[in-house]
């Protein structure tokens, strides 16, 4: 069964939504130029709130080795997840398990990702836009995935409850993540942070809906 991380939760009220309705994880940024952004503190006010057997992940960019502890030591996150241009040896130096995020283009080679981030839990593959290091609601080529992957793979990019379907009978990955495809919006723009709980709903069914 596929497995479904909600990220850019920034509300209690999104998260407990999330939990109720199948997901298996849910995503803090702590990226400040993200505008799902929480600082460690309000992290930990969110994560009291998390029911049992629900993973918490904690998204990080180019951060320093000082602030992944500090956030840690205020926050118990259970998963890091690496979104830069973080080293292996960084990535496995906190004594926690870790997504390293690839953003995907032509001529990346993910078999050699892979197998240099040997160490990471799966790879969390992402569309590439220059200059943002992830959360753009763009989708990528999934053909560009090739098969057997060492690694298990978090599908990530512009997912939505009108793919999601589609996407997981395609490249068929271990979990998908999705942020701006479930949030609210105002009937102009997304607001970015806020989840729409029908929107979650009808994602999480996508999922459950793949044949697979």
């Amino acid at each position: 069964m596929t497995r479904i991380k909600i990220c850019g939760i920034t509300r209690e009220e999104d998260l407990l939504a999330a939990a109720r309705l199948g997901a298996d994880a849910i995503g803090l940024v702590f990226y400040p130029k993200s505008p799902r952004y929480v600082t460690p503190q309000r992290a930990a006010e969110l994560l009291r709130t998390l029911p049992p057997f629900v993973t918490s992940v904690g998204l990080f960019v180019n951060a320093s080795p000082e602030e992944v502890r500090a956030t840690l030591a205020v926050a118990p996150l259970d998963l890091l997840q690496f979104h830069g241009d973080e080293e292996p040896e960084y990535c496995a130096s906190f004594g926690q398990p870790y997504l390293k995020a690839v953003r995907v283009k032509p001529g990346v080679d993910l078999v050699q990702y892979a197998a240099r981030y040997a160490s990471a839990r799966g790879l969390l593959l992402d569309a590439f836009v220059e200059g943002i290091p992830g959360g753009t609601g763009l989708s990528f080529d999934w053909s560009l995935i090739p098969g057997g992957l060492p690694l298990p793979v978090v599908l990530s990019g512009g997912l939505d409850p009108a793919n999601v379907q589609q996407a997981v009978e395609r490249v068929k990955p271990w979990a998908v993540d999705v942020s701006s495809g479930v949030e609210a919006s105002d009937g102009i723009n997304t607001l970015k942070g806020i989840k729409d709980a029908a929107k979650i709903a009808a994602f999480v069914q996508g999922v459950r809906n793949a044949t697979v």
